[in-house]
């Protein structure tokens, strides 16, 4: 099976038709073991159709979307799994507008295939710990004071004064998680830091007083970009946050969820995402 799909065409090929996606979802939910959504037994019977199932328990009749955000839609799964890779390899947020046209959908089904991604994002199996190489930076997003309605201007601008802080915190290689603090304070950006990178790791940040105690908990390289420096023996250079805070610079709360970058797999999202169909069905 293709584990990075480079283009949609590559995720269509590996996805030919309906059944192809539900073994995959049979796969990714099943790994550990079949079970019942309904009683969480494990005697279970298949029907000739592949599609459904009975519990030999409860004696529910299933299908392998019962507990996942894909239940009670008739959505054909592999739009979904268009819709995943769509939005895992946008830069920015897509708009439902967009998604319905590319997928032949109506704007009122893209906005609900939006909405219940984005729900699914927010679940903890979807957020998996970082882990290895991390970087960590902030940015503050919102619109210069010079440029805003006379009433709407708050005077300070030093700081990022009236602007929403957030903290961007990404694997090298791997997925980005863009989150908001509610300001610059070490407690809140150390402690996002914390809830988001497994114990251990090497956190590479700037020369910020904020992250000022991290080396407690991780290997801590820092680099000087006051004084020219952009790299440092511990740590390559720390460039991949300039474009992911650029990203998320201009992005409202509801594009930090699904915020990502090009180079990810969308392979990977797909599983991870598989796997966090079983949380948000809960």
């Amino acid at each position: 099976m293709v584990t990075n799909f480079d283009s949609l065409f590559d995720l269509m090929e590996a996805f030919p038709d309906e059944q192809a996606c539900i073994d995959l979802l049979r796969a990714i939910r099943w790994r550990d073991g079949e079970f019942c959504p309904y009683c969480k037994r494990n005697r279970i019977y298949h029907f000739s159709d592949r599609k459904t199932f009975k519990c030999g328990e409860c004696r529910q009749r299933f299908s392998i979307k019962v507990g996942t955000i894909f239940e009670d839609t008739k959505l054909p799964l592999r739009k979904w799994f268009m819709a995943i890779w769509m939005i895992a390899n946008q830069p920015k947020n897509i708009a439902s507008t967009t998604l319905a046209k590319d997928l032949k959908i109506t704007q009122k089904t893209a906005w609900f295939v939006l909405h219940r991604l984005r729900h699914a994002a927010r679940t903890p199996s979807f957020n998996a710990p970082l882990k290895g190489d991390v970087e960590a930076d902030t940015t503050f997003a919102g619109g210069k004071e010079k440029n805003k309605h006379a009433r709407d201007q708050k005077g300070d601008t030093q700081g990022g004064a009236s602007k929403v802080v957030v903290l961007s915190i990404i694997e090298r290689g791997g997925e980005p998680s863009a989150k908001h603090v509610p300001d610059h304070k070490a407690k809140n950006l150390q402690g996002k830091v914390r809830q988001n990178v497994v114990r251990g790791a090497a956190v590479l940040t700037d020369e910020d007083k904020a992250y000022v105690g991290l080396g407690n908990d991780y290997t801590h390289p820092a680099v000087n970009h006051s004084a020219g420096e952009y790299c440092c023996l511990a740590a390559s250079l720390i460039r991949t946050q300039s474009s992911q805070c650029g990203l998320c610079s201009s992005a409202k709360s509801s594009a930090y969820i699904l915020g990502c970058r090009r180079s990810a797999s969308a392979a990977t999202r797909l599983k991870r995402f598989g796997a966090t169909t079983v949380a948000a069905g809960k």
